[in-house]
């Protein structure tokens, strides 16, 4: 074997090694979740703001010193409107266990949650979750269903948006609006079971207008749903 080749060959072996170290490396990388721009630590959700500026004699305004005053978690509170957010520092002022992008990310479990368990009658869930007016509406209307012999068989394909667009304290109770928009499929079945009205094949838009309530010293941290309206 001549020098030529036995160099040629060191040389191939060599950038096969760095080739293996390089894609290894880069497979072992691939295998890591990437963390999203709005997600925090372990995959949770983050919460975005926008930071207020100092003013030119190093103060902060009014709004952002009321919000430094609150724990870190309350201060880092969803966008929205100045008048939600006022109603939202509101809230937390008053309750200090109270996390506005925690509640949004419940609230979207609660509508999904309220919805299903209308939609199969079980008035024993929406008890849990309606306030007295709204769970009597609720009840009203699947007694109405069941009286004329029919189901529903409706599914929440996905919630488009939620967005809160009211909040405050009022008396000692903390209210907080909120707006859905989401695709559902509806579909109406007879006794026998024949649709009668609406298709799974096609969801529709609808847009809900919630409103969630809780007394500010209540023991428990649940909040009801105390008022629904259409968008």
């Amino acid at each position: 074997m001549t020098p030529e080749i036995v160099i040629l060959a060191m040389i191939a072996a060599f950038l096969g090694l760095r080739l293996y170290s390089v894609l290894g490396r880069r497979a072992e990388h691939e295998e890591e979740p990437i963390q999203g721009r709005f997600e925090g630590r372990q995959g949770q959700p983050g919460n975005a703001r926008v930071p207020v500026p100092p003013k030119a004699d190093g103060k902060q305004d009014a709004k952002q010193a009321d919000r430094s005053a609150l724990a870190p978690r309350q201060r880092e509170m969803p966008l929205a409107p100045p008048s939600v957010e006022r109603g939202l520092a509101e809230i937390a002022g008053a309750d200090r266990r109270f996390d506005a992008f925690a509640f949004l990310e419940g609230a979207r479990s609660a509508y999904r949650l309220i919805l299903e368990s209308f939609w199969k009658g079980d008035k024993a869930e929406l008890r849990a979750l309606c306030d007295g007016d709204v769970y009597d509406s609720f009840s009203a209307a699947i007694d109405a269903r069941i009286a004329a012999g029919e189901t529903l068989d409706n599914r929440l394909i996905r919630i488009e948006e939620a967005a809160i667009t009211g909040a405050g304290v009022d008396n000692g109770v903390a209210r907080i609006t909120i707006r859905f928009r989401s695709d559902i499929a509806a579909v109406t079945r007879d006794a026998e079971g024949h649709v009668i009205a609406g298709s799974l094949d096609d969801a529709i838009e609808a847009v809900d207008i919630w409103t969630f309530s809780r007394r500010i010293d209540a023991a428990g941290p649940d909040w009801l749903l105390d008022e629904t309206d259409a968008g």
